[in-house]
């Protein structure tokens, strides 16, 4: 199982020094945003797709640094009610499928997206209960929308022999396993999930029973190793779903938190333990967004507790289950 890293954070320096800092420091894999949200300062997408020269260059940094692409990032929203800025979205996993493709990553990692509540609605609208009626119909709708579009852009996955990682991320319709699932079902056995522990957490969600129930599918495509920690005392006042800014971290119920800062190491080797159990021997690509620490710190610190967790070698015989 490798240590990743998700290269965002160190976007203001070149690829070629983020690749030399993250190799000094023990990590095996690094997961390049190409598009949407992760931005694509270490990966052009559109300026290294169909391009042979540009590819081989990328691939001559990541050897020089004994290093491996995990997968290739574009989090977006290709369920927008805005049409621009859903074609925007599409445009971009559509052709990061592709460029993994020519790269021989193989994983995308991704949003579901989130339409809005009705034909005429302009905002996406995340439903979180069935009542009153009108939010069950709009989540209805929404299931619709997003099977006709998953169906055609998981057969596209299909074309170019690429897995598509889906981050559980609530304000996106696929927030949770059963919802990961439920899509998966509808389209092809290309969509699973790029499993981020940290938006489970705060959601109550029990990690590694949702690696169980996800590994028994094999839908575990990719892992982002990600911290949560929830502060009770604000949390007993106001609850979990919580709008406070991230900036005010004195006063939210929850933060997301540097690998060790949420969950102690024995978790995140029982973590790395139920991966290894659901057949997962991928990348935990590490995603830094802790308000309270530098990227660099806590890039180092997620390093230092997953390398004590992870194993290192496939199992043995077990021996000692043996006959006489």
């Amino acid at each position: 199982m490798d240590i990743g890293v998700l290269t965002v954070p160190l976007g203001q320096e070149s690829l070629d020094d983020a690749l030399d800092y993250l190799a000094g420091i023990g990590v095996d894999a690094v997961e390049l945003g190409c598009g949407g949200f992760p931005g694509q300062d270490h990966l052009d997408r559109e300026a290294v797709l169909d391009d042979e020269a540009a590819q081989a260059a990328l691939q001559e940094a990541l050897d020089a640094h004994d290093l491996r692409a995990s997968a290739l990032a574009t989090h977006n929203n290709p369920l927008h009610p805005d049409g621009e800025r859903a074609d925007r979205a599409d445009r971009e996993l559509r052709e990061a499928v592709r460029l993994a493709a020519q790269l021989d990553v193989g994983t995308v990692t991704c949003f579901s997206g989130l339409p809005a509540g009705s034909p005429d609605g302009s905002v996406p609208n995340w439903i979180t209960a069935p009542w009153p009626e009108e939010h069950a119909e709009a989540l209805d709708y929404q299931w619709e929308l997003a099977v006709d579009y998953w169906r055609d852009l998981a057969a596209h996955a299909d074309e170019h022999g690429v897995d598509v990682a889906i981050e559980m991320h609530p304000n996106m319709l696929v927030y949770e396993p059963d919802g990961l699932l439920r899509l998966r079902e509808a389209t092809n056995d290309r969509i699973g999930a790029n499993l981020d522990p940290s938006h489970l957490y705060w959601q109550g969600i029990d990690v590694t029973h949702a690696i169980r129930v996800l590994g028994r599918e094999d839908a575990i495509h990719h892992v982002h190793a990600k911290d949560t920690k929830v502060y009770d005392e604000h949390a007993r006042r106001k609850g979990v779903l919580d709008t406070t800014s991230y900036a005010d971290t004195s006063d939210r119920s929850w933060l997301f938190r540097s690998i060790g800062y949420g969950h102690d190491e024995a978790h995140w080797k029982d973590v790395v333990s139920a991966l290894r159990m659901a057949g997962y021997e991928g990348a935990l690509s590490i995603e830094h967004e802790d308000a309270l620490t530098s990227s660099r710190e806590g890039l180092e610190k997620g390093v230092d507790v997953l390398r004590r967790a992870v194993f290192e070698t496939e199992p043995g015989d077990a021996y000692w289950a043996g006959g006489e």
